[in-house]
């Protein structure tokens, strides 16, 4: 089952006789930039703090000469499970840390919904070979001690890299806006809400526009709001063909920097993402079209949490109530604090820099 995997390991291990080099920084990741954030945060800070070389080892594109790289590397970042890592040889003076490419904790991930013995087995491998976790909030904690397998003690919460996007005093909403204007002009005018909907592991419940109705919503709301889309990268397959021919729908799935579209979103309508995190620090509404609830609780994922309980925002289950629950959308007397309080140890904008400060304190 993990040949591919080992084979890699073996490769790496090889490269692994070579001596080192302090300055250089790997991260691992996929190709798919929507998870890149956290490690643009990280590397910008070590730029600020010395003189690195980085290489990205983008798991979907294998290369030699990356993977040569990484072995030579000091400090290693993760963004995801890597498995080659349970079997390579990982030198005493390097350092492993998995930032994971989401804030906070909500639903479950990692070894909390695996039922497979073995891959328990690999992710608690993996955990060894790590030396620090970074997360947003100290009450968190043990929900990642359980999806990683990983000791307390590796555990830091000094913050999430990317969330300190919504803290830079120098940032130009209106000039977001304004660009975004003139790439889509048929937004101007109009109240923007994003619909980010995350993946299920059972595949009828994917093709959202199955129950999300577009044409009704364009009926009721087509006046006054531009509705745009960011598909997750498993569900892309799925876009509704009246993206391609009516200019009040605007296919964003594609559009590179998700934190901007936050920004200029005036409404978010997720199910289970945790894009609803990072939107919850902005204070806007956000409505949770879970059509899928009953099952997605029982016998897909599940929360770490009561979902209808803590959810920061309005929980509906089908389109007659996204409609109703839109139309009285209360853009003023947004409460979220005790759910960010939960998430989140520190709103300041420096967790990069926690971060990075840490590692080259310990290195």
């Amino acid at each position: 089952m993990y040949f591919k995997h080992k084979i890699f390991a073996l490769l790496f291990n090889f490269f692994n006789f070579f001596p080192g080099e302090n300055n250089k920084v790997s991260f691992i990741t996929d190709s798919n930039k929507s998870f890149k954030g956290n490690f643009d945060y990280i590397q910008k800070e070590l730029e600020k703090q010395g003189n690195f070389q980085f290489n990205f080892f983008f798991k979907d594109k294998f290369s030699l000469k990356s993977l040569y790289l990484l072995s030579k590397s000091k400090f290693v970042f993760l963004n995801d499970n890597f498995f080659p890592l349970a079997f390579m040889n990982i030198k005493k003076d390097v350092k492993v840390s998995q930032i994971w490419h989401a804030p906070g904790a909500f639903k479950k991930f990692g070894a909390s919904v695996l039922t497979d013995e073995n891959e328990k087995s690999i992710v608690k491998k993996l955990s060894s070979k790590t030396d620090y976790l970074f997360i947003s909030s100290d009450k968190i904690k043990k929900f990642y001690m359980e999806a990683f397998s990983i000791n307390n003690t590796k555990i830091k919460p000094f913050g999430t890299p990317r969330c300190d996007f919504y803290f830079n005093n120098d940032l130009d909403v209106g000039e977001i806006k304004n660009n975004f204007y003139k790439k889509y002009p048929e937004s101007k005018n109009k109240k923007i809400v994003l619909y980010a909907p995350t993946f299920r592991n059972k595949e009828e419940y994917n093709d959202v526009f199955n129950y999300f109705d577009l044409n009704k919503f364009y009926e009721y709301f087509g006046d006054e709001y531009i509705f745009t889309l960011r598909l997750h990268p498993k569900i892309k397959k799925y876009i509704n063909k009246e993206f391609e021919n009516n200019s009040s729908f605007i296919n964003l799935t594609e559009y590179e920097n998700e934190q901007e579209l936050l920004m200029i979103a005036d409404v978010l309508i997720t199910d289970y993402s945790s894009v609803m995190i990072e939107f919850a620090l902005l204070n806007k509404p956000i409505i949770f079209f879970t059509y899928d609830l009953d099952y997605y609780i029982n016998e897909d994922r599940g929360f770490y949490f009561d979902f209808k309980k803590f959810a920061p925002g309005i929980i509906v289950e089908d389109m007659d109530q996204l409609i109703n629950n839109f139309k009285n959308i209360d853009f003023k007397n947004i409460d979220n604090e005790k759910f960010l309080s939960y998430q989140f140890n520190d709103f300041d904008g420096k967790s990069s820099k926690r971060i990075v400060d840490f590692m080259l304190n310990n290195r």
